[in-house]
């Protein structure tokens, strides 16, 4: 039984970051996942992959998983890369391609 601990990004359907800043423990799955033949749905008997634990930081992941004795291990967050853009860089004379609608 093993955990991965890391912090989820924002989705792609967030301008904001909400449902950011907190650390979630979800454990690795054990089996694989199977198709059921009768109706199509994909099935696995692995109960501790539907298991996701959230906390406020990462040392109360790892002070978690130490103390229950799972082997983790942490992801640590990618910084986004953002690039500073203007507006008015559409509308630029000199631009590379031309703009049109």
């Amino acid at each position: 039984m093993s955990a991965r601990i890391f912090s989820p990004a924002k989705t792609a359907m967030q301008s904001g970051k909400a449902k950011t800043g907190h650390w979630v423990l979800e454990f690795d799955p054990a089996q694989r996942k199977k198709i059921d033949p009768l109706m199509g749905y994909t099935t696995s008997g692995d109960m501790l992959s539907q298991v996701k634990l959230t906390f406020d930081t990462k040392e109360e992941a790892v002070a978690y998983a130490e103390k229950e004795k799972i082997a983790y291990r942490v992801e640590e967050p990618k910084e986004a890369k953002r690039r500073q853009i203007s507006y008015s860089d559409n509308f630029r004379y000199d631009r590379r391609t031309p703009w049109t609608h």
